[in-house]
């Protein structure tokens, strides 16, 4: 599968870095390592499928983990590779989440889908990067699968910062007029989901949910506020979000959320 042009395009120029390490988009970074942790054993080993710059990879080999990463743009790996410590037992190797076949069934304690989904348009390609993540990981392992929250970011890039036009996209077929449902193509870059098509999505494999998990939850909407916090009230907010990520009537305003789930 070749890369879409405009994917590649948007990752040559956009620094994915910055967005996970600012304070705001922190707190996606730093629920999903939160969960990650819970989870993984002493010399566990994980599989990072579309580890983009590597924010996640690395910081997983630098507690000692071994890693391996694909990635499917060169430019990103570039950067992953100038991020890599000389002592972190990290690879990184060009490839995309619906072919895995560098890699054995069986083989990852944890494997990180934290990326892919978010550029897979089809409901038989999305299930195919899932079904290759569930092949590689062991049984009883775990996986995380990250997807792009359509209300939350239908709220904040619509309706809050008008970067998007709300009334075009309905006249575009992009949003649904009554349900507001959004459907992304590849040159809008993102497929925007809810829940309930996650939970479709994820019928067709005999895993067992964990968590489902609203990653950022409102932190794009309050990004202003949430930089300006200093370190006190900053904690007191992640605190609040860990205690309430989870909660259903909360998990559809983010715009991201991670779908946790054991391979059986």
């Amino acid at each position: 599968m070749k890369a879409n042009p405009y994917l590649t395009d948007f990752y040559n120029q956009y620094d994915e870095d910055s967005r996970l390490t600012s304070k705001h988009g922190s707190v996606e970074f730093l629920t999903t390592m939160r969960y990650v942790e819970k989870y993984l054993k002493p010399c566990g080993r994980v599989l990072e499928i579309g580890a983009g710059t590597g924010r996640y990879s690395h910081a997983l080999a630098r507690q000692g983990y071994a890693v391996d990463a694909v990635e499917l743009v060169e430019h990103n790996i570039e950067i992953f590779r100038k991020n890599t410590l000389p002592n972190e037992n990290v690879t990184v190797l060009q490839g995309n989440a619906l072919d895995l076949s560098a890699f054995s069934d069986n083989q990852y304690d944890i494997t990180l889908l934290l990326g892919p989904l978010y550029h897979l348009y089809h409901k038989e390609d999305k299930q195919q990067a899932i079904r290759e993540a569930i092949r590689v990981t062991k049984r009883g392992g775990i996986i995380f699968a990250a997807y792009v929250i359509s209300d939350g970011c239908l709220l904040d890039e619509g309706f809050k910062r008008g970067n998007i036009s709300v009334a075009e996209y309905i006249k575009n077929g992009l949003l649904d007029s009554e349900t507001f449902a959004a459907k992304s193509e590849p040159k809008d870059l993102f497929e925007l989901v809810r829940k309930e098509d996650i939970d479709d999505l994820m019928s067709a494999f005999p895993v067992k949910r964990l968590h489902y998990v609203a990653s950022d939850g409102c932190a794009l909407l309050m990004r202003e506020a949430i930089d300006a916090m200093d370190r006190e009230t900053f904690d007191l907010y992640l605190k609040y979000h860990f205690a309430t990520c989870e909660r259903e009537d909360l998990s559809g305003v983010a715009s991201h959320a991670i779908d946790i789930f054991k391979k059986q």
